[in-house]
């Protein structure tokens, strides 16, 4: 027992690595209590079960209220076409946006665990606020008389949205973290571990999907058909689950300790690299200031190698004079190690990767809002059977559920004996494809909408604002191309900032991963508005008016099919620059 306990006290001191005892984790991951964990009884697949389980019924929450929410702000809250689809992708975007503050909580203070914990709490009286909303008559408008549809009142409206932005701001907890908690569980210094952390990225999507699955379909019908206030409940409930299962892995998980704020620590490079702006910077990068321990002097993250690019930030490293006679390293508002310099210079260096996510996102955005309207507006029975409009998306799960284990077990062991990579393609690669594979969904879908304009004006149906019989599964390829798009360009995103972000510094690239889709989702608005805009101008009908088959949703389509085509090309010059990260 005592030299067990030694060995943990040299552990955590960093004088002894992983190697030389495996028993432990090399990457510095200790159990609840804080103590250096044993890898046969902690982390890798035996922990995953839990998370996987808290992320499939957290998403079937989340898909429950996002699928359908405009088709509840339409027909319920009797707002127009371009008011709910602004409304429905304003609030997605605030759930990507959220994101940041649950980040910074978690790599500073609280760790990725009780930001998890304190969050889902938020979530679920959310979803429970918003199921009240739904339920309680004084909660909800009148239902509309023949053409004449009472509008909500402020207090119905600030009950509906306080419980809808509650959730944005539980999700800021949940989705920057939850990846994240999971990819912990897997030792980055043990390269068995590290290749199974590659796959837990593919079914970590994989549980995404399946949530939303029951959601697109299960829960849509429930919606439509046995009313808002259950098929609102129904998702709180899981959303419950959710909690349970997260909390029911405690003593198998590996954590990670909160390495300060990183936001601090960015501060701090800048403005010692701006005091110190006379001063030159040694070609021999050996003679800038690094900690001579193993450990970095970030808690929490091992040291990064330098690199040559953006010399102006290594000044923040340079040892001056002053400090050298006063023997006194400790303030890093004046002196900063190589590795918080390299962690600055990382993100600086994802950051053009980053920004082409955004085109991406606001072409997903599409699924939820325009999507289902161009659905409303097509042939949706199946005999006697009626299918929700917002349903279809389900045929974009499928694609994910469908392609994840094609990629994970049959396309990665293919391309790794073409490419020689664990994961088959880089992260930058499959990047590249699935934003290849958004230009075509949008295409699918101005065809489908060419088509179906083109039947309208031949049915002479164009003034009548009511559904053109085509059917309603000619939307199938789009949200085929979508899934296919989604297993390249998403889990390609939660590979990429995981892997290339600084150790201290995962839950809060995982959420600028995230704020690409709260940034599409609000571009898909600006677009909206300014397509609105110009396109009634004059008195005209525009492209997207409550009639559709009086519009043109069709030339939107296209033109998010261009800004797809151009922003891949973007991606391609810049994937080409990056530069991977070197851990020390």
């Amino acid at each position: 027992m005592g030299s067990i306990e030694e060995e943990r006290l040299l552990l955590e001191e960093g004088n002894i690595e992983n190697k030389s005892s495996g028993l432990y984790t090399g990457d510095g991951s200790v159990d609840i209590s804080g103590k250096p964990v044993l890898k046969q009884n902690t982390g890798n697949w035996r922990a995953c079960p839990f998370i996987l389980g808290t992320e499939c019924c957290e998403r079937l929450a989340y898909y429950g209220i996002a699928t359908n929410l405009v088709s509840y702000l339409t027909h319920k809250l009797h707002e127009g076409n371009v008011s709910a689809a602004r409304n429905v992708t304003t609030w997605q975007g605030t759930c990507y946006l959220t994101p940041l503050i649950g980040a910074v909580l978690a790599d500073a203070y609280w760790g990725r665990y009780w930001t998890i914990a304190a969050f889902s709490t938020i979530y679920f009286i959310g979803m429970c606020t918003l199921t009240l909303s739904a339920s309680i008559p004084a909660l909800k408008p009148a239902e509309c008389v023949g053409v004449l549809c009472p509008s909500a009142t402020p207090a119905q409206y600030a009950v509906f949205f306080f419980g809808l932005y509650l959730i944005a701001l539980g999700t800021g907890g949940i989705k920057p973290c939850v990846s994240s908690f999971g990819a912990d569980q897997f030792d980055d210094t043990d390269s068995n571990e590290r290749v199974k952390k590659g796959s837990f990225f593919n079914w970590f999507y994989f549980s995404i999907n399946l949530g939303a699955l029951i959601s697109s379909s299960l829960i849509v019908w429930i919606q439509d058909n046995a009313g808002w206030g259950l098929g609102f409940g129904i998702p709180a409930l899981f959303m419950g689950f959710a909690i349970a299962s997260f909390f029911s892995g405690t003593s198998l998980y590996r954590f990670q300790r909160p390495g300060g704020s990183p936001i601090t620590r960015m501060c701090q490079v800048l403005v010692a690299s701006f005091r110190k702006w006379n001063l030159e910077v040694p070609n021999d990068s050996t003679l800038l200031y690094e900690t001579q321990d193993k450990a970095s002097a970030i808690e929490g993250s091992r040291k990064i190698e330098h690199s040559d690019e953006l010399r102006c930030l290594d000044k923040a490293a340079v040892v001056s004079d002053a400090e050298i006679k006063s023997g006194d390293f400790s303030n890093p508002w004046i002196l900063c190690t190589v590795t918080q310099v390299e962690e600055l210079k990382i993100l600086i260096r994802m950051f053009p990767i980053w920004a082409t996510g955004i085109v991406f996102s606001a072409v997903y955005a599409q699924m939820s809002t325009l999507f289902v309207e161009q659905g409303m507006v097509m042939d949706t029975s199946i005999g006697s059977f009626t299918i929700p409009p917002a349903s279809l998306s389900s045929f974009d799960v499928i694609s994910v559920i469908f392609w994840v284990p094609i990629y994970d077990k049959i396309i990665v062991p293919i391309a790794r004996k073409f490419t020689g990579k664990e994961r088959g393609f880089s992260e930058l690669q499959r990047m590249g494809i699935g934003l290849f594979l958004s230009a075509l969904c949008m295409s699918a879908a101005a065809v489908v909408e060419i088509n179906r304009l083109r039947l309208a004006r031949e049915l002479e149906l164009v003034d009548q604002n009511v559904s053109v019989p085509i059917s309603i599964f000619w939307q199938i390829p789009q949200y085929f191309l979508l899934g296919a798009a989604e297993v390249c360009t998403f889990i390609g995103q939660l590979e990429f900032f995981y892997d290339q972000s600084p150790d201290a510094m995962r839950s809060l690239c995982s959420a600028l991963s995230l704020l690409t889709t709260a940034l599409g989702n609000y571009l898909s608005s600006f677009i909206l508005t300014v397509v609105t805009y110009f396109t009634t101008a004059g008195g005209k009908t525009g492209w997207i008016p409550d009639n559709l088959n009086k519009g043109h949703l069709d030339y939107f389509f296209w033109l998010l099919a261009g800004l797809s085509i151009f922003n891949m090309l973007l991606y391609v010059v810049c994937a080409k620059k990056y530069k991977q990260k070197k851990a020390g």
